[in-house]
């Protein structure tokens, strides 16, 4: 259930487009067609999916305080917090390379289509993002961590995948001129992650409700047992006046 949770969580609520407006550069320059935004997507996800667990690994056992503990006793002290940007730049770097090497292998077309903005990957804020919100999140498991990045890889996809099929759509519609270009996709955009904000209500809808009920239960309670007081003493002083001196 945990698992489920943290990926309807990633993919809807805490997605990293409309919740956060990270990677907008690629998200932007990208999504002018549907294919390009595909490949790209499909990058971002494999990115994502490789980095945060590995990140999350170097976490673990290297960069917090006292994570060097099975080295030995002397290493206990050590804290190499402030290391985490450089590893985790230096990881997405390394994987962003694998990434860019398979694709102009395989597929040519889509390496020159999406030109500058894939080895930009490594500096997409939304990669990074996923491992420093992995990080500041404490996740706790490996499995969770590949579960977070998997998920978040899936959020940003389906956000350029949307705005690139609208935006195919919308080049043929008569937008105002003020408007056309980037001006509507801010707005369609802005509209979009107004949309994904009603998804919160999801996951903490029950519980205000349960937390709500709970507390009507007790007021209920409360004014019964005030209630019930407020006869006893009204008995009471019924029958005293009626019992004579």
């Amino acid at each position: 259930m945990e698992h489920v949770e943290l990926f309807f969580k990633s993919v809807f609520v805490d997605n990293m487009v409309f919740a956060y407006f990270l990677g907008m550069c690629s998200y932007l320059a990208v999504s002018k067609k549907v294919s390009t935004a595909v490949g790209l997507g499909a990058a971002v996800i494999f990115v994502l999916t490789v980095t945060v667990p590995l990140n999350w690994l170097l976490d673990q056992y290297i960069l917090q305080e006292g994570a060097l503990s099975w080295l030995g006793a002397e290493f206990a002290d050590y804290d190499l917090s402030f290391l985490s940007f450089i590893l985790f730049i230096a990881t997405i770097a390394t994987m962003v390379q694998l990434v860019e090497i398979v694709v102009e292998r395989f597929s040519p077309s889509l390496y020159n289509s999406l030109g500058i903005f894939l080895p930009l990957i490594a500096v997409n804020c939304a990669i990074l993002g996923g491992s420093l919100f992995m990080q500041s999140r404490e996740i706790e498991s490996f499995g969770l961590a590949l579960n977070y990045g998997f998920s978040s890889g899936i959020g940003w996809f389906l956000a350029i995948l949307a705005i690139a099929a609208i935006r195919e759509k919308i080049r043929y519609s008569n937008v105002p001129a003020p408007l056309r270009g980037l001006g509507i996709t801010f707005i369609i955009t802005g509209l979009m992650a107004i949309g994904f904000m009603s998804f919160g209500g999801m996951l903490t809808g029950g519980d205000d409700a349960a937390e709500g009920n709970e507390g009507g239960t007790a007021q209920v309670e409360t004014v019964s047992e005030k209630t019930s007081k407020e006869l006893a003493q009204n008995e009471t002083q019924e029958v005293s006046e009626i019992t004579p001196q």
